[in-house]
């Protein structure tokens, strides 16, 4: 199982640098920002700065969308990354959430998305594509490689990785929802024509190392709002059909009243009441290192290829030295 650390890009933006720095020395091998830009500080910008301070770390978007940058533009900053930095980025990319939405637009359409998966991988990796009935390619790039990574919960989304994404990002860490949700991806995949198997599966949320369960707890129920968001779309899409959305997702919105994005992924967000500390203990990875690895290691059996860090509490150097020094040494065994 590969590791990697997730933060935002808060300022200064020489301390996002410098622990993916440490996190690379720690045997991460992915490093991933937020990108939301009225939120948090401009991702590129910061990612050149960690692809130069880094040798092998590889850094992407979690998660881009369709809607706040042009696509060729996308595409074009990707590119230029790899070429001076070699292949070393992923594009993680969804409907849209928080920067959608802290402006007032709405997440894009599933079928949007998927022509902006295929026009951002197809320029990256220097293909020409029809934009609006234009021939457009990037002629300066060479050898071009881009992963795409797509971020997805409902069965319409999931089958939309299966048939067009290089990855799949579920953004909870629940190891019965995690199994349903990859092996619909990869029954997707058959579905296409693809190998199931070529689809890398990265899990990402809040792991929090420590003894005191009820501090972490309130240290991470934020990530249980910022999932709800995506919920909420669900159920207002699928209703209350188990057989479409298990309900083990979706019983915990019903106390659900709106929703603050100035205080989006953050610990102390106070539209996040609603959040049971059930919820906050099956989503996330809570409590000593033995309790993370044995977690870990279920959703590894779950199919799950790479476990990401949403360090977004008061512990986050501390939880990232014992994830290197400790848990990712017993993870490759």
């Amino acid at each position: 199982m590969d590791f990697g650390l997730v933060l935002q890009t808060d300022p200064p933006a020489r301390s996002v640098v410098e622990r993916m720095r440490r996190a690379e020395e720690l045997g991460f091998s992915h490093g991933w920002t937020f990108d939301s830009c009225v939120l948090w500080q401009e991702p590129f910008v910061i990612h050149s700065q960690i692809l130069a301070a880094t040798e092998r770390l590889r850094v992407g978007t979690m998660v881009t969308n369709p809607t706040t940058r042009d696509w060729t533009v996308t595409a074009s900053t990707f590119a230029t990354l790899n070429d001076m930095f070699g292949p070393r980025t992923v594009c993680g990319i969804g409907r849209g959430d928080s920067a959608v939405r802290v402006t007032g637009g709405h997440p894009t359409t599933l079928a949007t998305l998927e022509r902006a998966i295929h026009v951002i991988k197809e320029l990256a990796e220097g293909r020409e594509v029809r934009l609006d009935g234009t021939s457009v390619r990037l002629p300066w790039v060479r050898d071009g490689h881009l992963p795409v990574w797509m971020g997805a919960y409902g069965p319409k989304a999931l089958d939309l990785v299966g048939r067009e994404a290089d990855g799949f990002i579920l953004q909870l860490a629940d190891p019965y929802l995690t199994r349903w949700m990859v092996d619909h991806v990869r029954e997707a995949a058959r579905d296409a024509g693809r190998d199931p198997a070529s689809i890398t599966v990265c899990v990402a949320a809040p792991a929090y190392v420590g003894d005191d369960l009820a501090h972490a707890r309130e240290q991470c129920r934020w990530f249980g709002g910022m999932v709800g968001n995506h919920v909420a779309d669900l159920v207002a899409r699928y209703g209350d059909a188990a057989a479409a959305v298990p309900t083990a997702l979706t019983d915990y919105i019903k106390g659900r009243e709106g929703y603050d994005y100035s205080h989006h992924g953050r610990a102390g967000n106070r539209s996040t009441d609603f959040v049971p500390d059930e919820i906050v203990d099956r989503f996330c990875l809570l409590g000593p290192p033995e309790q993370h690895i044995a977690k870990l290691r279920e959703l590894r059996d779950a199919g799950v290829d790479q476990f990401a860090i949403y360090a977004m509490h008061d512990a986050i150097d501390t939880t990232v030295d014992i994830y290197g020094e400790q848990i990712i040494p017993a993870m490759s065994t």
